[in-house]
Formats: C-alpha cells, sequence, structure tokens
C-alpha cells in the first residue's frame, strides 16, 4: 500500500513540477500571459512548485525505508527520474505537438527502465 501511495503522490507530484517548469512555455501563446514579464512567471511557477513540494515530501517520507517505507533512498531517486519522463513525454506530445517522439528517446528510457532493474536488483 506505502508503495502505491508513494508512487501515486510521485507521479502527480510530477505533474505539477512539469507544469511549473514547462507549462510557461506553452502559455505564452495566450495573450493574458504573454504580457507577463519574467519575473511575474517565475512567481507563477514558484506557486505552482509549491504543490509539488506538498506532495513529494510526503510522498519520499512515506516511500523512504528509514520512515517504514518499501523503498531505499537509491530507489525512490530512480523512481523519481523515470517518472519525471514517463510525466514528461505525456506533457510533451499532449501539448507541444511539434514536438516528435523519436526512436533515441526511446533507447534513452530503455537504458533508464535498466537503470531501474539494476537499482532494484538485490
Amino acid at each position: 500500500m506505502k508503495a502505491f501511495l508513494t508512487i501515486s503522490m510521485l507521479v502527480a507530484s510530477n505533474a505539477f513540477m512539469t507544469f511549473a517548469w514547462y507549462g510557461h512555455l506553452k502559455l505564452k501563446e495566450y495573450s493574458w500571459f504573454s504580457n507577463l514579464n519574467l519575473f511575474k512567471i517565475i512567481l507563477l511557477s514558484w506557486a505552482i512548485a509549491f504543490f509539488e513540494y506538498s506532495i513529494m515530501i510526503p510522498a519520499n517520507r512515506i516511500g523512504f525505508e528509514g520512515n517504514n517505507g518499501p523503498f531505499s533512498l537509491w530507489q525512490l531517486k530512480v523512481i523519481q527520474e523515470v517518472i519525471t519522463l514517463v510525466v514528461f513525454t505525456i506533457f510533451t506530445i499532449v501539448f507541444f505537438k511539434e514536438e516528435s517522439f523519436k526512436t533515441n528517446h526511446l533507447i534513452g528510457f530503455v537504458f533508464l527502465i535498466l537503470a531501474v532493474y539494476f537499482i532494484f536488483k538485490k
């Protein structure tokens, strides 16, 4: 149960993170947003990132074996990186249709999956 909760929370926090980091690149197409200066965009991104941190920190605490969770610190980090790339890929395909998913991206993801395998290997 803690593993599922941890991973679910990491996915949710990554959705906020991805939007905070890259959403402004798409929102610039809207007139109300395109008039914001960089400082206001940074503040908006920080506000969004607050929700990311509000989910990420508890997810790591719940999932960490030092707090009776199922994952080592190494495992949490690799899970996080894989989730980040999956969420980023979905975000990019949905919102940035001019960006294409290429073979080299797929090969890189395969290597990340191998990283997960080796990190979890006892």
